[in-house]
């Protein structure tokens, strides 16, 4: 019925052509389920009919029942058996339902391949499930993009857009690539990227990425990467990979199923004919019970015990913004007893800000600011645009103009304000009298707090003292804490200096920290940390964290962080959200447990059944509920994780 319904929408002329593409899709998505359906209704029409005693009328439709709800697993089985020399369950399934029907058992064999049919429908969607949340991006990117060439508008593919060239997209559209903004603001939704729902304001300088859409005015931005090497590649590339690579527990299965299949084929084939000369059995009792332990004896549950399971985890972590290149990789990240943190980026914003100011009193006016924010503005220093933020915000309308900025390097900048000179750097610029006598005290409790110092002055005073700290992330603190209520020990390894890498750890309240560390020493220090706790992850975000990323049991990087780095970890935070490592965490030890729960389930049914058959306790009916009933069971167990 519900094919003939389907067919009904592909055929009919006078539907809208919206509503047989909606048909189609659904039929697309889920034609495997619905041929399941479908088998199950003609199996409960045929037995109404048996119980009418319309004996020919329900043979017929238990064929269709066998047609229909085989039809997937019968190719899927075949396919491996003759392209792939592969023997699977699909096989026994095959064999046991042919069974069933050679010794007139057409019921049983037909309800077999339709529980069998709705088991394999149900791997299906939660396949196609896992993939969902990401694949749906393929339909994000625009096909082509608008450049601005020579001051003209042209039109080109997307995949045709090369490094520099300048593309414009106006309010409603998707970006087509990866760039950075030279005219224009804006706001861009970026939740298809990294799930946050709060669109994020871009202006000049601001990076903006491919598959995301500007929501309110018009830009143009240069492009900085091939379509090729975008953000949005790389994702689908770890959907790719998240599909193909197996964890642990599913290779040992999958390595052991073609074995076990082959075993229990012989078992079989024992068994038709042992019991019947040894025990005296009839060859009809020998035969049926042979067909009983073919159904019984398929690891069909076991098979079933990891896929599902482990691809729900990586579905639901994946709308958390935490995508995963494999199940292996969180199948042992809910192993993990310490956890590795970069500091730059990570543990901190990576971005300094000022903290702290001590004024001249003389000079504490708004026009003193102002003068410093316009003497920043001449130099690309990463300290320069966090004392331009905080001297515009004090300054307020105020306005100062800077003349002759000359940068002293290594040291800081000259320059002249209303005729006066001024001298902006760090202590050495200054004589060391001047910088002694400026607040002393303080100076040397914002050195020990690993803070960095900027003076502002000339020759003859200091006017004033910002000191400047790369900020905790907000989430950092709440994130460890929930680890240590783990028992997950937490250790930052960073490039820094004792006394920052010091500071940060107190603040952040961390187990341990190590300091002064290359690239090269991190990964020693993430070898023996695995040496120790045996189970490691490293989170980072930098090039020089890409070695020990890739030393640590599980590599996680940061969704802002490199290319190299986000091509070299395990797994990527896009909302650079700290927190989601706990609850990822857990999440792993939960699909861990239910795995482990799925495969001694399957197991202890399995020999349950089998010498329940040897002692001729169970017959085929008995025999197909329990078999496939527990390989539904273990399925739905799995399906529970993508709600966790």
């Amino acid at each position: 019925m519900l094919i003939v319904i389907l067919n009904y929408f592909y055929i009919n002329e006078n539907n809208s052509q919206g509503e047989w593409l909606k048909m189609k899709k659904i039929w697309q998505h889920h034609r495997q389920l619905m041929f399941a359906i479908a088998s199950g209704v003609f199996v409960a029409t045929a037995w109404m009919m048996e119980t009418l005693e319309l004996s020919f009328g329900a043979f017929l439709l238990y064929m269709i029942a066998y047609a229909i709800g085989g039809y997937y697993k019968a190719k899927e089985g075949l396919f491996e058996l003759i392209y792939d020399k592969k023997l699977s369950v699909d096989v026994l399934m095959i064999l046991a339902a042919i069974g069933a029907l050679f010794i007139g058992h057409y019921m049983e064999g037909a309800i077999l391949i339709f529980i069998f049919a709705l088991s394999g429908a149900l791997e299906t969607y939660t396949m196609n499930k896992s993939e969902k949340e990401l694949s749906k991006l393929i339909d994000l990117q625009p096909e082509v993009a608008t450049v601005i060439e020579n001051g003209e508008e042209k039109t080109v593919r997307t995949e045709d857009l090369k490094i520099g060239e300048r593309v414009i997209v106006r309010a409603g559209e998707r970006i087509p690539a990866d760039g950075i903004v030279l005219e224009g603001t804006t706001a861009v939704d970026e939740s298809a990227l990294t799930g946050e729902a709060v669109p994020i304001e871009k202006s000049a300088s601001s990076y903006v990425f491919s598959g995301t859409v500007n929501l309110t005015g018009t830009i143009i931005f240069e492009v900085t990467k091939k379509a090729s090497e975008t953000l949005f590649q790389k994702i689908i590339h770890l959907v790719q990979s998240a599909k193909e690579e197996r964890s642990e527990a599913q290779q040992l299965i999958e390595r052991l199923e073609g074995p076990y299949v082959k075993i229990v084929l012989m078992a079989v084939i024992v068994m038709m004919f042992l019991p019947h000369y040894a025990f005296g059995w009839s060859f009809e009792q020998s035969f049926y019970r042979a067909i009983v332990l073919l159904v019984v004896a398929s690891p069909c549950a076991l098979v079933a015990s990891v896929m599902p399971a482990t691809l729900s985890a990586i579905s639901n972590r994946a709308r958390a913004g935490v995508l995963f290149k494999g199940g292996v990789h969180l199948e042992q990240l809910g192993y993990v007893k310490a956890i590795g943190f970069d500091k730059t980026g990570t543990i901190t914003q990576g971005t300094p800000a000022v903290t702290d100011v001590f004024v001249n009193e003389k000079y504490n006016e708004p026009a003193f600011f102002a003068a410093v924010a316009a003497i920043e503005k001449e130099t690309s220093h990463p300290l320069a645009e966090a004392l331009i933020q905080y001297c515009e915000a004090v300054s307020k309308e105020t306005a100062a103009t800077a003349e002759n900025v000359q940068t002293v390097s290594g040291w800081g900048l000259k320059a002249a304000v209303n005729g006066k000179t001024w001298k902006i750097g760090k202590s050495g610029f200054f004589s060391e009298e001047l910088i002694d006598n400026f607040y002393p005290n303080e100076r040397k409790r914002l050195l020990n707090e690993g803070k960095t110092i900027v003076y502002a002055g000339n020759d003859e005073e200091i006017f004033a003292l910002f000191a400047l700290e790369d900020m905790l992330r907000d989430e950092a603190k709440e994130a460890f804490e929930q680890l240590r209520k783990m028992n997950i020990k937490t250790i930052m390894i960073t490039g820094d200096n004792e006394t920052t890498a010091k500071n940060v750890a107190k603040k952040a309240n961390l187990d341990g920290y190590i300091a002064n560390r290359l690239p090269d020493e991190k990964v020693s220090e993430v070898k023996k940390l695995r040496e120790k706790y045996k189970y490691v992850a490293m989170v980072g975000d930098g090039i020089n964290d890409s070695p020990a990323l890739a030393s640590a049991n599980v590599g996680i990087a940061m969704g802002s962080g490199t290319d190299v780095a986000i091509e070299t970890a395990d797994a990527v935070l896009m909302k650079n959200d700290l927190r989601k490592i706990p609850e990822t965490i857990q999440l792993a030890k939960k699909m861990n447990r239910i795995i482990k729960q799925n495969i001694a389930f399957s197991i202890a049914m399995i020999i349950l059944l089998i010498i329940g058959n040897l002692f001729e306790q169970v017959d085929l009916p008995l025999g197909v509920i329990g078999h496939e009933g527990s390989t539904l069971l273990v399925i739905l167990n799995g399906l529970r994780l993508l709600k966790s």
